[in-house]
C-alpha cells in the first residue's frame, strides 16, 4: 500500500482520495497492536497520502484532534507524526516545490501543538521507556525538518527531560541512543546560531552538563553511551564552529567544547575519537582560510594535544605480529588519522612537529609499538616539511636506512613508508640515493615488505628521475624479475611506472632499445599465452601483462622535438601484432577487451601521430569485432584516434567511416527496451567519440548523414540520470552548438554556422522541450549546471528562436498534480522565462545554475 501511494498515486481519481484516507486510518487503528513494522508501513502510507493529497488541509491538526484523547491510539499517532516530517523531502515523492513549501508552512504552524502533545505523553506515561523512545524519535524528526520555534523550544520542559535522561547512568542503551539522536538533531537544526539564540544557549549549557555523565560511562565501561556522548559533543562543536573561531573563549565560543572532544580523544578505544574527525577537518579548513597567526596560536595547543592522542591511538598491540594491516578497521582508522594530520599540521608547524617526534625516538628508548606509531605520524607529515637545507630530515633519513633487520617487522615496514615519503629529501641530497636504494632492495626481497618497498622505489623514481637515470639498468633487472618478488598487482604496476618515468629521461638514442627490453617480458608472456592450445580449456588471462604494458606506454613520455622520429614508435609497431592477436583471441570477453583497448590507447597517446601506420589495421579490427561484440571501450578508443588524427585531412573520411560503422550496432543496442539505462557506458563512450569529432573536425561530422541520428540519440539520452553518461551527452550537445557560435577565425566558420542552423531548425524545439522535462522529472540537481550550459549555447546561437522554444516548452509542463496541488503558477513560469532569456553573458556565469525551484518535481 505504501509503495502504491508513493509511486502510483496519480492513477487514483480525485474523488477516491478521502475514502482511501479514511480506510487507512481505520486500518492502522485496528492493527495498532500487531507488529510495529506493519504500523510503521501504514503510518508511512498515511504520511505519503497526506503530502500528495492537497485537499487534506491541516492533516496534523485533524490527526491530533481525532486520536490524542485515546491513550490506546497514541502509539500509532506518534508514529505518523514521526514519519510525516521525514517524508517531506523524500525523493520517492514527486510533489513539487510549491506543494513542499505549502506542507512545511503547515507543519511549522502546528509544530507547537505536536511538541505539547509529546510533553503530555511524557507526563502521562511516566517512566515508560518505549513511549519515551517514541517521543524522542518524533521530536528529532521535527527538529530535522527545521520547523520548530526556537523560542518555544528553549523554554519547553521536553528539553529538560532529554538532558535528564542523558545525565542518568541507569538509562537503558536504547533510550540513551534515542535521546542522543534527538539532541544531535536539535544541534544540527540550529547551525545558524544567530537566528536561534535562545535555543542555542539552552542546548549549549545542557551539553556542557554531560561531562560528568561521560566520565561515569567510561568508569562503567559502557562503550555505547561513551560513543553517544562523543557524538553529542562533536555535534556541539560543529554547530558552534564559526562562533568558536570568531570569538574563542567568549560566550558560546567557550573553548570547553574543544576540551570535551579532547577528553573523548583520551578514551582507549579509537572508535571514540574517530567520531570527531570531521569537526577537526572543518576547524583546520576554517583556520587555514582566516590565516590569522594570533588565532592560530589560540588553537595550536589543542591541535598539539590532539596529535599526541592520535599518535597513541595509532599504536599497534605490543603482541602484534607481522606488518600493519591496511584493510581492516584499525588500518582504515590509521589512514584517516594520516589524512587528518596532513590537514591540521599547519597549525602546529610541520618542521616543529617532525622534530619533536624524532626527538622522542632519539632521546628515549621507547617500545617498538611506540616507535612504529611515531614513524607512521612522521610519514604522514614528511612531504609538508621543507626539504631545503634541513639537517633534521637528512639525519632522520640517515638513521632510518641504518635500522637493523632485527627490529620488529612492523617498524621496518613503516620506516620504508617513511623513506618513500622523503623522496624529495633524497632528490636534494643525491648522496643518500645509493644507501636508500640498498635499504629498499633489502625490503623488496622479503615477502612481507616487498610491496611497501616497491611503492617507496616508485616514489623515489617519480621524484628523482634525473638522479635515477644512472640506476636504470638496476630497475630493468627488477622489472625482468618482477614475478620473483612477492608483490601485489598494484605494487608491481607501480614499479613499472617508476621505471618508465626514469626511462623517459634517458638520451633519445637509448630509449628505443631500453623500452624494447622493458616490454619484452610482457610481450613474451602474451605470446606464450597465445601459443597455448585453446582445446586444453579456457585460455589463460592476459590482463596482468596488458596492464603492465599499458602503464609502461602511459608513462614513457620523452621530450621529442619537431621533425624527430619518436623513439617509441618502432617498439610499438613491433608489439602491435601481439596485441592484435590477443584482442582477436579474447574478443568475446569484455574485461580483457577493455584491457587491450586501454593498452592500445596509451600506445597511441605515447607516440601520437607516430602511430599512423597502425591506424588502418586497428580501425578495421575494431569495427570488425564491434559488429559481433559491441564493447563500449571500442568507442572510447575511437575517440582517442579522432583526437590524434581528426585534424589530418587525409584521415578524416576514414575516421568518419569508422564512426558510422560503430554507430549502427550502437543504435541497435540503445534502441532496445531500457537500452539507454542498461548501457550507460556505451552512451558515455559514444558521445565522447562524437564530441571528439565536433572538436577536431566539426564540418566532417555536420555534413554527414549520421549526425541526425546522433542528435536524436542525444535528445533521448538527456533523460539518463547516470552521472558520466549524462555529462558526456550534455558536453556533446553544448560543443556541437558552440561550433556555430565561436568565430575562431577558421575559414569554415560560416559553413559551420549554416550547418548548425539547419540542425537546430530540425531539432531545436524538441531539444529544449526535452531538456526542460528532464530538469523537472528525471535529473538529479548536480546535473543541472550542464543543462544550463546547453541552454545558454542555444540562446547565444539564436536568442529570438530560443525564447519561443522555451515558452512552448514551459507551456507544456503540468500545472497541477493528480492530488490537486499546484506545481507551478503562471507567474513562476513567466518569471523563469524572463530570468533565463534576459541573461547577459557576464551575468550568466554567476547565475548559470539558477532554476525555477517550482519546476522541480
Amino acid at each position: 500500500m505504501k509503495m502504491k501511494i508513493q509511486m502510483s498515486f496519480f492513477e487514483l481519481p480525485p474523488e477516491t482520495h478521502i475514502a482511501l484516507r479514511d480506510s487507512l486510518l481505520s486500518h492502522i487503528q485496528s492493527l495498532k497492536d500487531l507488529s510495529p513494522i506493519i504500523v510503521t508501513q501504514l503510518a508511512l502510507a498515511i504520511a505519503d497520502l497526506a503530502l500528495q493529497m492537497a485537499s487534506w488541509k491541516g492533516c496534523v491538526h485533524t490527526l491530533i484532534e481525532k486520536y490524542s484523547n485515546d491513550v490506546s491510539s497514541m502509539t500509532f499517532l506518534i508514529e505518523i507524526l514521526t514519519v510525516l516530517p521525514e517524508e517531506v523531502h523524500s525523493r520517492s515523492l514527486r510533489i513539487g516545490a510549491n506543494r513542499r513549501t505549502e506542507i512545511i508552512e503547515d507543519l511549522a504552524y502546528y509544530s507547537s501543538t505536536v511538541v505539547t502533545l509529546l510533553m503530555t505523553c511524557v507526563e502521562k506515561s511516566g517512566s515508560n521507556e518505549k513511549m519515551l523512545i517514541k517521543v524522542f524519535r518524533c521530536l528529532g524528526s521535527w527538529f530535522n525538518l527545521g520547523v520548530l520555534d526556537s523560542n518555544f523550544m528553549a523554554n519547553n520542559q521536553l528539553l529538560m527531560v532529554l538532558f535528564q535522561v542523558l545525565q542518568r547512568h541507569e538509562t537503558s542503551t536504547n533510550l540513551h541512543e534515542a535521546a542522543s539522536d534527538c539532541v544531535c538533531s536539535a544541534l544540527y537544526a540550529i547551525e545558524n546560531v544567530d537566528t536561534h539564540m535562545p535555543l542555542a544557549l539552552q542546548l549549549f549549557q545542557g551539553v556542557l552538563t554531560l561531562e560528568t555523565a561521560y566520565h561515569m560511562a567510561v568508569a562503567r565501561e559502557d562503550l555505547d553511551k561513551v560513543l553517544n556522548y562523543c557524538r553529542i559533543f562533536t555535534e556541539l562543536c560543529e554547530t558552534f564552529l564559526e562562533t568558536t573561531v570568531r570569538s574563542p573563549g567568549q560566550g558560546m565560543g567557550d573553548l570547553r567544547t574543544l576540551e570535551l572532544l579532547l577528553i573523548c580523544a583520551g578514551h582507549p578505544q579509537y572508535e571514540v575519537v574517530e567520531i570527531s574527525f570531521n569537526f577537526w577537518y572543518r576547524l583546520g579548513e576554517n583556520l587555514y582560510k582566516t590565516n590569522d597567526p594570533a588565532l592560530h596560536g589560540i588553537f595550536r595547543p589543542y591541535i598539539q594535544r590532539l596529535l599526541h592522542g592520535l599518535a597513541r591511538h595509532c599504536q599497534l598491540d605490543p603482541d602484534h605480529e607481522g606488518i600493519p594491516e591496511d584493510t581492516d578497521d584499525f588500518g582504515e582508522f590509521r589512514m584517516r588519522v594520516s589524512d587528518l594530520v596532513k590537514d591540521v599540521i599547519f597549525l602546529v608547524g610541520s618542521m616543529e612537529c617532525f622534530s619533536q617526534l624524532y626527538s622522542t625516538l632519539k632521546e628515549g628508548n621507547p617500545p617498538w609499538e611506540v616507535t612504529e606509531a611515531v614513524l607512521f605520524i612522521m610519514a604522514a607529515i614528511a612531504k609538508s616539511v621543507d626539504p631545503e637545507n634541513n639537517p633534521t630530515l637528512t639525519e632522520v633519513l640517515e638513521q632510518v636506512v641504518l635500522l637493523p633487520e632485527t627490529v620488529h617487522i612492523a617498524v621496518r615496514y613503516t620506516s620504508i613508508e617513511l623513506v618513500g615519503e622523503m623522496s624529495e629529501v633524497v632528490d636534494r641530497n643525491p648522496r643518500f640515493l645509493d644507501p636508500v636504494l640498498n635499504y629498499l632492495m633489502k625490503g623488496l626481497r622479503e615477502k612481507t615488505l616487498a610491496s611497501v618497498a616497491a611503492k617507496a622505489i616508485h616514489n623515489i623514481c617519480s621524484v628523482c628521475r634525473d638522479h635515477m637515470a644512472q640506476h636504470f639498468q638496476g630497475l630493468l633487472d627488477i622489472a625482468r624479475a618482477l614475478d620473483s618478488f612477492a608483490l601485489t598487482t598494484e605494487a608491481a604496476v607501480g614499479l613499472l611506472k617508476g621505471t618508465a618515468l626514469v626511462l623517459a629521461r634517458l638520451p633519445l638514442e637509448k630509449i628505443a632499445e631500453c623500452l624494447s627490453d622493458l616490454c619484452a617480458v610482457q610481450v613474451m608472456a602474451l605470446k606464450k599465452l597465445l601459443s597455448q592450445d585453446p582445446r586444453n580449456g579456457k585460455a589463460a588471462d592476459p590482463t596482468v601483462w596488458l596492464d603492465r604494458l599499458a602503464v609502461i606506454f602511459r608513462h614513457t613520455n620523452p621530450i621529442v622535438e619537431n621533425g624527430q622520429t619518436h623513439p617509441c614508435q618502432k617498439v610499438i609497431q613491433e608489439i602491435w601484432p601481439v596485441l592484435s592477436e590477443t584482442l582477436n583471441t579474447h574478443q568475446a570477453d569484455n574485461r580483457i577487451v577493455e584491457r587491450c583497448c586501454r593498452c592500445l590507447r596509451f600506445a597511441v597517446r605515447c607516440v601520437g601521430k607516430g602511430s599512423a601506420s597502425l591506424l588502418q589495421p586497428l580501425v578495421t579490427q575494431m569495427v570488425s569485432v564491434y559488429q559481433v561484440y559491441p564493447h563500449s571501450c571500442f568507442l572510447y578508443l575511437g575517440s582517442i584516434l579522432v583526437d590524434e588524427y581528426g585534424m589530418e585531412e587525409g584521415c578524416r573520411q576514414g575516421l568518419l567511416d569508422m564512426l558510422q560503422a560503430l554507430c549502427m550496432p550502437t543504435f541497435q543496442l540503445l534502441e532496445q527496451t531500457n537500452g539507454l539505462r542498461n548501457h550507460p557506458d556505451t552512451v558515455d563512450d559514444l558521445f565522447r567519440l562524437a564530441t571528439r569529432f565536433v572538436q577536431r573536425s566539426p564540418v566532417t561530422l555536420l555534413s554527414s548523414g549520421i549526425v541526425v541520428h546522433i542528435i536524436q540519440c542525444a535528445i533521448a539520452a538527456t533523460t539518463l540520470d547516470h552521472r558520466d553518461a549524462n555529462c558526456s551527452v550534455m558536453k556533446f550537445v553544448r560543443d556541437l552548438i558552440h561550433t556555430g557560435v565561436s568565430n575562431d577565425h577558421e575559414d569554415d566558420f560560416e559553413l559551420r554556422k549554416q550547418l548548425i542552423g539547419q540542425a537546430m531548425g530540425q531539432h531545436g524545439q524538441q531539444l529544449v522541450t526535452q531538456l526542460m522535462h528532464t530538469c523537472c522529472f528525471c535529473l538529479p540537481p548536480y546535473t543541472l549546471p550542464d543543462v544550463a550550459e546547453v541552454l545558454w549555447e542555444i540562446m547565444v546561437f539564436d536568442r529570438p528562436t530560443f525564447c519561443r522554444w522555451l515558452e512552448n516548452a514551459l507551456k507544456g509542463l503540468p500545472k497541477e498534480t493528480s492530488g490537486g496541488a499546484v506545481t507551478v503558477t503562471h507567474k513562476q513560469l513567466t518569471d523563469f522565462h524572463k530570468q533565463v532569456t534576459s541573461l547577459a553573458p557576464v551575468m550568466y556565469w554567476a547565475v548559470r545554475t539558477t532554476r525555477c525551484s517550482a519546476l522541480r518535481s
